[in-house]
């Protein structure tokens, strides 16, 4: 499960809302930048920012912000909060925001959310936000009738892959996420589900991990120090969990090890002795393949091509377990090997010997 810190902006300041009521914001942090610096200190890759001002009168007023966060940082930004027409959503995914929310446009314009889809796919996320089961809009200030699960259910069937689902009444309270109606919402569509408002502790993540739900936004427990960030999302980096209903929720969990380079060194040690083998390269799709087949998969950067260690030898190797290290820029995958590792017939691809 992903961990999103969230940074909510209003008149250019840092502030939290207790149940969506503007007059309650409350300046939790000085500075967006040092704010989201610190996040990203803590290992978070997922960041969510809110323009409030925006989500309120109809259109960005805080973009300038959000950029200057986003040239600052090497995290992945998703940005709700005035995002009413496909201009505006590109204006934010063509200046490196990996996801737009949209929320009061699902109510009122499906169509549009429709073409957003259709164009950009994966980049493209629904606000859920309800009071009693009923859909809110316009920053939370306008009351609907329309029930969530109704409204979910219409954007699964748009192509909508994610849905970012808050309690308004437990915005802000530090009360903890509304689980029953996270769990019913989960159950209903096949979208992937971040859950937000209430989140107070590192039991309601892990209550929050049990409902099998790809992610959730963290914001007054972070800033108040009721939420460890760090140790959070340690607990939720379990990359083979049940959080990810589909591929892509997966890929998305993958991410933070492709920041810096789309090639990934792969260090492949033998579990039994702890010999080192070999190092390889994978990239996501290698990667993903190694996870779901239990044997290594590789890219091969002379061909361009992925490679299964022992396709054509035999020589396969089995993996026992997979970690990153401290940088997540490096992978350790320990194997049971078959055979030798190396083509020239030697058990490790590591035996010309330079001193000792």
């Amino acid at each position: 499960m992903i961990i999103l810190p969230a940074i909510d902006l209003h008149e250019g300041k840092c502030v939290r809302l207790f149940q969506g009521d503007y007059s309650t914001a409350k300046v939790v942090a000085k500075s967006p930048v040092e704010t989201a610096r610190r996040f990203e200190a803590e290992g978070a890759r997922w960041l969510h920012m809110v323009d409030l001002d925006g989500a309120k009168s109809g259109k960005p007023q805080n973009s300038q912000l959000i950029f200057e966060v986003r040239e600052s940082v090497d995290l992945h930004i998703e940005v709700g909060g005035g995002i009413r027409d496909l201009k505006t959503v590109e204006y934010y995914l063509s200046r490196g925001v990996s996801r737009v929310i949209l929320g009061s446009a699902a109510l009122r314009d499906p169509e549009f959310v429709k073409e957003a889809v259709k164009k950009y796919g994966k980049k493209i996320a629904v606000g859920i936000d309800a009071v009693d089961g009923k859909i809110a809009a316009d920053g939370w200030t306008n009351q609907s009738e329309v029930d969530y699960l109704e409204l979910a259910k219409r954007m699964e069937e748009i192509g909508v892959q994610y849905l970012i689902c808050t309690d308004i009444r437990q915005d802000g309270t530090m009360g903890g996420p509304n689980l029953a109606m996270l769990d019913r919402l989960n159950q209903a569509v096949s979208c992937n589900i971040i859950a937000s408002g209430g989140v107070s502790s590192l039991l309601d993540i892990v209550a929050l991990y049990d409902l099998g739900l790809y992610g959730a936004i963290a914001g007054k427990s972070v800033y108040e120090g009721a939420l460890d960030l760090r140790n959070a999302i340690i607990a939720c980096q379990k990359i083979s969990g049940k959080a990810a209903k589909n591929r892509n929720g997966v890929d998305d969990e993958l991410e933070r090890y492709f920041l810096k380079s789309d090639l990934i060194p792969a260090i492949i040690q033998e579990d039994a002795t702890g010999e080192v083998l070999m190092l390889a390269y994978m990239n996501r799709e290698s990667l993903l393949k190694s996870m779901e087949t239990g044997r290594t998969w590789f890219y091969s950067r002379s061909r361009k091509q992925l490679w299964n260690k022992g396709e054509t030898s035999g020589n396969f190797q089995e993996i026992v377990s997979i970690s990153a290290d401290c940088d997540d820029d490096t992978l350790l995958v320990r194997v049971n090997q078959t055979g030798s590792a190396c083509h020239t017939g030697s058990h490790s691809c590591f035996f010309k010997k330079l001193q000792g």
